[in-house]
């Protein structure tokens, strides 16, 4: 689930990998290339479009590589608008050299995005990787449970796997989410706020809680979350989110695919606390994780978060998958 992104990050970060070592990492093209990532000229606008999946239509961001060696499936966090992620996205694509496609599907359910890799990828004779932010994280662990023999590899972005009994916020959304009164009046103050001319809602985003956005969080912002339907929405993945995740996760599942599940979680994350990091070492010995220090649980409103964080699953994919040979 995405919250308000506090100030902008520096672009210099503590990235800590678990269980073996630990760096500082840069976000610029200059380090990537000495880490043998190979990128150049691989700079390319990614592409929406709709797609209709089990009769439902699909918000989709891609971009197709001219000759992919893997195919990148992104699942993101609540909202599940995959226009948060455009720059994340653009930076995967031109961190892994242009030799992978990236797809960024919306959110409509867990079983339509297994359908997605069955109708859209199942000729596919190239590796399938999922990448998921927050809830999606859950979603693409589920999406590699039910189709194992699809995907090759599965990595969790500030992962949301288990409501927060410690977190005093995630207390209160809870309650929101299960009061059909309080949703309602949220999504009815999200329309009266899209009311206001388009100008005036954007100079007032950018002004306060936006300040700090890049230019595609700012849009979408604009586009998607000032629409009474659109909140009815979040709010309703929101609620079946905690009733769901309120369950222990499969830890026999992961251990059994260890070698090819990853994480990464954040500082001060209520929604990915560092304690599920650490019951995670316990219960999935040898399980890759690591803890960025620098950018929030909401890296995608930033340009510099996103690109540390395409960075770091680029770095994971070329040393498990690509140099692999899977």
């Amino acid at each position: 689930m995405l919250l308000r992104p506090t100030a902008r990050p520096l672009c210099r970060s503590s990235l800590y990998l678990q269980p073996r070592r630990s760096y500082r990492s840069r976000c610029t093209i200059k380090d990537m290339a000495r880490d043998g990532l190979d990128f150049s000229e691989a700079k390319r606008p990614a592409a929406f479009r709709l797609c209709k999946v089990s009769g439902y239509m699909t918000e989709l961001l891609e971009i197709r590589a001219d000759d992919p060696k893997l195919h990148v499936l992104f699942i993101p966090g609540n909202p599940g608008i995959v226009a948060f992620y455009k720059d994340f996205v653009e930076s995967l694509y031109e961190f892994l050299g242009g030799h992978a496609s990236v797809t960024a599907i919306g959110h409509v359910s867990h079983t339509k995005k297994v359908d997605f890799i069955i109708q859209e990828l199942e000729n596919l004779e190239v590796p399938i990787l999922l990448v998921g932010h927050s809830i999606g994280s859950y979603m693409a662990n589920d999406v590699f449970r039910r189709s194992s023999e699809k995907v090759t590899y599965c990595i969790g972005l500030y992962p949301f796997l288990a409501v927060n009994s410690q977190s005093w916020w995630q207390s209160i959304i809870g309650k929101i989410v299960e009061s059909q009164v309080l949703s309602v009046a949220l999504s009815c103050i999200a329309a009266s706020l899209g009311s206001l001319p388009s100008s005036a809602y954007r100079l007032i985003l950018t002004n306060s809680v936006g300040s700090s956005w890049s230019a595609a969080a700012v849009e979408a912002t604009c586009s998607h979350l000032v629409q009474y339907q659109v909140v009815r929405n979040i709010l309703f993945l929101a609620m079946t989110e905690f009733r769901k995740l309120a369950e222990t996760p499969d830890w026999k599942f992961m251990r059994e695919k260890r070698e090819k599940i990853a994480f990464l979680f954040g500082v001060d994350d209520h929604w990915g606390p560092l304690q599920m990091h650490k019951e995670i070492s316990k219960q999935v010995p040898g399980i890759s994780l690591s803890i960025e220090k620098a950018h929030p649980h909401t890296f995608c409103f930033t340009e510099d978060g996103s690109s540390c964080v395409a960075k770091h699953v680029a770095r994971l994919i070329q040393n498990q998958v690509l140099h692999s040979g899977q």
